[in-house]
């Protein structure tokens, strides 16, 4: 696990070794324990490759270095993440007549390049983000995981090319166009986080998950290696029994590959079914006692601390508990947003980082359960969805927008996921339903904030594309593909190697993936709560009042935070004249959110949390082009 940077640039305008060797090191977090640095020119003297790499040992720690190339000097690699089937790979491919110097995944992953060149990246369990230049071809390669949970992000612009794990060191560098996607601002407003390939930069773009790009000659290529087994796979399983028996397997293997460190290494146990699940499943790879991790609040409405200790004294784990306070959480949170290089999606992303930096003091890597409801159908919209139909078939839509809206709009604070069905089941497009599940504001909302159009449509329809019949395979398609990568995988990987640590996903493997999408759906949603082969393989070996709890997720204190201790903090973010947010929105509309939530009639604490993240964005980045917030602001003045 690791942190990388680098660039393809134009004879006239290559950097020296200290630049990319400043630029990397603001990667520092993802990397302590070693850095190396590589500046090589084309053979025609065109282009100049720069390398940087920041390391976090935890394979091979002695023998891993980056960058690393092959003993030939054909193959120069700099890599972040890991390749869970690194030693069954190594084992074909020593058949094959490779020969190999290290004990290390990254040498691995050359040579099975050298073997079945693009192609090996289908063969590749894990999660990574690399870039390998071939001296031979004079191309270079990148590419990212299948579900995108590590990140690698492209600037390209007059003949440069900049790539690399985080934003910072792009928008660092020396020439790189600052500018503030305005469309990004519409598209993060709508989802509450910003789709891919689109970053709050306009110069800054994502390379997909399941995706290679090509560089050669001065010309960038970029291909989809990967489709989710969802929108492939016809179910075919049709016993309950084999499901069950094919899932234990699969997540038995998935959970065991990823146990290889020669680091210490533990969990994070939220006490809720699918961390459980992973710790129960480590506990039976392991003869020492489980590391495990888990982080609450001083609300005991939002903390689950309780339920973690339940799964810790049931397996014997060596168990840690962090609790969250208000004057911590802000001490963190700025950080969160340097480290994102966006605005913070989630509450929940701070604790994690907390978390995170406390259990680097005794681990460098952790297993977590992220990724089982966007694979097994956890969540309640999973089992919503199949009655939509019906329920717009039945009740007109004027009708609803009449008499049903008006009566969820009035019911009171704590109903939001209430309020949150209604607005679902009246909507008729896709694109915008999946906004609502997920607490996004609507696009007549989004308008009379910023006082202008914005485009609803996203920057790829990849994710809403599937064309499935099946209502909750086509949502899970746009989970796997849109909600995952762009946020809580995002989280997943900016929060921990923020707090120095990497995380490691079993429910997101790709052969895991696969075995699930051969079972119908009543076998994922058909039962009480959803996730229903979950709960019946692990109903064998977790405590009952795990196994049948109903889904609470990760939940942190910030409405009641908003409405006492964050108060004030609130209102110089999103309504007082330092704020560039309330020259971006009508601040009319601004004031009347601020005040319905801290008065506790509404419950905005959503949008609250979205818009104040985006204050923080803009004045610790500073974007170009602001003159374009005081454009808008006088056209949403309304009430300055």
């Amino acid at each position: 696990m690791c942190g990388i940077f680098g660039w393809v640039l134009g004879a006239a305008q290559s950097r020296d070794r200290e630049t990319l060797i400043s630029l990397t090191d603001l990667m520092f977090h993802r990397g302590p324990d070693g850095s190396g640095y590589w500046l090589h020119k084309t053979s025609d003297e065109r282009f100049q490759i720069g390398f940087g790499h920041r390391r976090l040992s935890i394979i091979d720690i002695g023998g891993g270095a980056q960058p690393m190339s092959s003993e030939d000097g054909r193959f120069t690699l700099i890599f972040n993440g890991e390749i869970y089937n690194y030693i069954e790979l190594r084992q074909e491919l020593v058949a094959l007549g490779h020969r190999f110097r290290t004990n290390s995944d990254s040498e691995v992953l050359i040579e099975a390049y050298r073997a079945w060149h693009l192609d090996a990246v289908r063969r590749f369990r894990g999660m990574f983000g690399f870039a390998l230049w071939d001296e031979t071809e004079q191309r270079l390669i990148l590419a990212r995981d299948a579900f995108g949970k590590k990140p690698l992000f492209l600037a390209e612009l007059q003949g440069v090319l900049l790539f690399g794990s985080e934003i910072e060191p792009l928008v660092q560098f020396p020439g790189l166009d600052r500018e503030f996607d305005s469309d990004a601002l519409g598209h993060y407003l709508l989802n509450r986080y910003v789709p891919g390939p689109s970053t709050f930069f306009r110069a800054v773009k994502k390379l997909q998950p399941g995706h290679y790009a090509v560089w050669q000659s001065g010309t960038l290529k970029t291909t989809r290696y990967f489709t989710p087994p969802f929108a492939t796979t016809m179910p075919d399983v049709k016993s309950f029994d084999d499901a069950i028996r094919l899932f234990e397997g699969a997540f038995d293997e998935a959970v065991r590959i990823r146990m290889r460190s020669d680091a210490p290494f533990g969990a994070y146990l939220s006490g809720g079914l699918d961390s459980s699940a992973v710790v129960a499943t480590m506990v039976k790879h392991s003869a020492e006692p489980a590391r495990t991790f888990s982080v609450g609040f001083r609300e005991a409405e939002y903390s689950e601390l309780d339920h973690a200790r339940v799964i810790a004294g049931r397996f014997g784990t060596n168990h840690n508990e962090l609790v969250v306070a208000p004057d911590a959480f802000m001490e963190h949170w700025s950080t969160a947003v340097v480290r994102r290089g966006a605005p913070v999606s989630e509450t929940s992303d701070v604790p994690i980082f907390m978390l995170s930096e406390m259990a680097s003091r005794s681990v460098k890597m952790v297993l977590t359960g992220e990724g089982a409801d966007e694979l097994m159908g956890g969540y309640p919209k999973h089992r919503a969805e199949q009655w939509i139909d019906l329920y717009q078939w039945l009740m007109p839509q004027r009708v609803h927008e009449r008499l049903i809206y008006p009566l969820v709009h009035s019911l009171p604070y704590g109903m939001r996921r209430v309020k949150i069905l209604a607005l679902a089941a009246s909507e008729r497009d896709l694109v915008n339903r999946m906004r609502v599940w997920f607490g996004g504001t609507s696009v007549a909302e989004v308008e009379a904030m910023l006082g202008r159009p914005v485009s609803a449509t996203p920057p790829d329809i990849y994710p809403y594309s599937s064309g499935l019949k099946s209502s909750l395979r086509r949502t899970l398609f746009f989970d796997q593909t849109s909600w995952l990568p762009d946020d809580l995988l995002e989280r997943g990987d900016r929060m921990m190697m923020a707090g120095s640590i990497e995380g490691r996903m079993p429910f997101m493997d790709t052969v895991l993936a696969s075995v699930v999408a051969r079972f119908p759906d009543e076998f994922l949603t058909g039962g009480k709560g959803g996730k229903t082969v979950l709960r019946a393989a692990m109903d064998k070996i977790l405590p009952p009042e795990i196994v049948r709890r109903k889904k609470v997720g990760f939940r942190v204190p910030i409405g009641e935070w908003f409405r006492g201790p964050y108060r004030n903090f609130i209102h110089d973010m999103l309504v007082s004249d330092a704020s560039s947010v309330a020259r971006i929105c009508n601040r009319t509309k601004l004031r009347g959110l601020v005040a319905e939530h801290v008065g506790g009639r509404q419950n905005h604490e959503r949008v609250i949390w979205s818009l104040t993240n985006l204050e923080m964005f803009i004045r610790t980045f500073k974007p170009s082009q602001r003159d374009q917030f005081e454009g808008n602001a006088a056209r949403a003045a309304g009430g300055r």
